[in-house]
């Protein structure tokens, strides 16, 4: 007989990482793909790839299980915080975002190394091996 304790497990959508990185690759898909050959073809894809690494990277590591694999896909995801920002920083620079898309998109970007490393804090803290 299996027994109904209603205990809660964490979820991916629980993890605020990824509840601010998914939202905000789809932001800048939005904005990319109004953009002209060019642009798309240079700044926009590896734009694209960047952000889209941070919250595919928490997935996956989420979906690991041990903490050895888990930590090193939220350490790619870092890696992608800051591609990120440098990829806003040039479409920004070359008339690509407007100053309020930047900003949001930095402002966004910002608050993302804290929040992997206090799910790398966590993982650590709650798991054994």
């Amino acid at each position: 007989m299996i027994e109904n304790t209603n205990k809660k497990f964490l979820q991916l959508n629980d993890i605020n990482t990824y509840k601010i990185a998914l939202p905000l690759s789809n932001y800048v898909w939005n904005i990319v793909i109004k953009w002209d050959y060019l642009a798309k073809d240079t700044v926009g894809k590896q734009f694209i790839r960047a952000i889209d690494s941070i919250s595919a990277n928490i997935a996956e590591g989420f979906g690991r299980k041990t903490k050895k694999d888990k930590i090193k896909f939220y350490n790619y995801s870092y890696g992608s915080i800051y591609e990120s920002l440098d990829w806003n920083e040039k479409a920004k620079i070359r008339g690509l975002l407007s100053e309020e898309q930047y900003l949001f998109i930095f402002s966004q970007l910002k608050q993302l190394p804290r929040e992997v490393n206090s799910l790398i804090k966590f993982t650590n803290k709650k798991m054994l091996s």
